[in-house]
């Protein structure tokens, strides 16, 4: 891994090189994660649209949990990249320890409480009864392994942000393999498969729809094992050999929660109403469900792209402020968002084109399709700003600038988005809920950018360690 260097006069054209460089793993971890989802999806598909809104009807839900995750983990991964763009090697090993110790504890506070409400929660969601048994088995297997989710997600942040961007991506890409792979033997029944017109009887578990839960969740428990050895053991700066403290320090942890309460509180709002955006469609049938599900996931081709860049920008602002170079954290912030733009520009115009096509991978029914690819042309139009969002983020997540961005995100989801997909739901129905969505993408990632122009979070200085 070659170390981060933010010493002397750096040039644009080296600036740009440490973008890309950090950017292109990410990239294509992300890229391969959608393949992967666009395969498992197109498993629980060909079990018909029930099996996929089942699925799609937890879906928010499982978002709302993993961002809270998430939002755990921030709170150390960004001090590590402070701290070693400090060069506190020794000071980031310590709160590398904490954070293992912390994020265990949360993974099984919030499995307890996913797990006691699985029962009830596809009905306080509004799905049908020939949907909620599904829904439920789906949502208990992925609240029973939140405490292994939260170890990987937290070993990824580390590496990453201590510079590593090719280790968390290789794994991420084999958490998706592995994925595939036992859902091709849990999801299905024993079989006979024809190749090459040969007939191969392959032994499956027959299980629907909570083998895609469980062929997730083995995957996350190979990867996870993988990830803590490639931070604990083969780190060059954050291996557990190389020494540190256990005890959890005062500093560290106010740091962490300052840093890890608003991101959680931001993840919260922005589930918070995909739950209600999942209300709001249900309503309108087991087609639409399905339809907006299998959409999200055809989106995602466009937008995971986008979060693997704004990782790199986390990274590289993060060191840059502990380095002192708060003149190279703005550039390097501009650069990430412009590129995450002409990225998401490019393939949100492939979106546009190739939509149906994309649906056609992902479910066999004709009219889930032609509704998904419909909606899914209206938020093509929406890529360049989203990405701008996105990668604004992620800059401003570096700089421990969390807390503004949070109140940007209650605004535009709550005040803009959920208002005009009531409003609009009604008279165009889905249509009608993805041009809210198209609209709030829009104005969120103005605002997004207007904040990074302005430079205030430059002022941020989060190791006090």
């Amino acid at each position: 891994m070659k170390e981060l260097n933010f010493e002397g006069n750096i040039t644009t054209k080296e600036m740009l090189s440490m973008v890309i460089r950090l950017s292109i793993p990410a990239f294509f971890a992300e890229m391969t994660t959608v393949m992967m989802e666009y395969i498992d999806a197109g498993m629980v598909g060909s079990l018909g649209a029930n099996a996929t809104a089942a699925i799609g009807l937890v879906s928010s839900t499982t978002w709302l949990i993993g961002g809270l995750a998430v939002a755990s983990a921030t709170g150390f991964s960004v001090q590590v990249a402070q701290l070693i763009g400090a060069k506190r090697d020794a000071d980031a090993r310590n709160v590398v320890r904490q954070g293992m110790m912390t994020v265990v504890i949360i993974g099984f506070i919030l499995m307890a409480l996913a797990a006691s409400i699985s029962g009830a929660l596809p009905g306080r969601l509004g799905g049908g009864e020939e949907i909620r048994r599904d829904a439920s088995a789906y949502f208990l297997i992925y609240a029973l392994f939140l405490p292994v989710m939260q170890l990987r997600f937290l070993g990824g942040s580390l590496l990453q942000c201590s510079g590593d961007m090719k280790t968390p991506s290789l794994l991420n890409i084999m958490l998706c393999i592995l994925d595939v792979i036992f859902n091709f033997f849990l999801i299905f029944p024993s079989r006979t498969v024809d190749i090459s017109g040969f007939g191969i009887s392959v032994r499956g578990a027959g299980l629907g729809v909570a083998g895609a839960a469980l062929g997730t969740a083995f995957a996350e428990v190979v990867v996870t094992a993988l990830m803590l050895w490639a931070l604990c053991v083969r780190s060059e700066k954050l291996a557990l050999r190389l020494g540190g403290e256990w005890r959890f320090n005062k500093n560290t942890m106010k740091t962490a929660a300052r840093i890890a309460i608003p991101t959680a509180f931001e993840h919260t709002i922005m589930c918070g109403a995909y739950i209600v955006d999942t209300v709001i469609v249900a309503p309108l049938g087991t087609v639409a469900i399905a339809a907006n599900s299998l959409a999200i996931t055809a989106e995602s081709l466009c937008y995971m792209p986008g979060f693997g860049i704004a990782s790199a920008a986390t990274t590289l602002v993060g060191q840059s402020i502990g380095a002192g170079r708060k003149d190279m954290s703005m550039r390097l912030a501009k650069s990430s968002v412009l590129l995450g733009m002409g990225v998401m520009t490019f393939m949100g115009a492939v979106m546009f084109i190739t939509a149906p096509y994309m649906l056609s991978l992902l479910t066999p029914s004709e009219e889930v399709r032609e509704l998904g690819a419909a909606v899914l042309r209206i938020e093509a139009f929406a890529e360049p700003l989203y990405a701008a969002a996105i990668v604004c983020a992620g800059a401003l997540r570096g700089a421990g600038d969390t807390l503004v961005p949070s109140i940007m995100n209650l605004f535009c989801m709550w005040g803009i988005r959920i208002t005009a997909a009531l409003i609009l739901v009604g008279p165009f129905g889905l249509y009608g809920f993805w041009a809210a969505m198209c609209g709030e993408l829009c104005i969120r990632g103005t605002l997004f950018i207007i904040r990074m122009l302005r430079g205030k979070w430059l002022e941020r200085n989060v190791i006090k360690v």
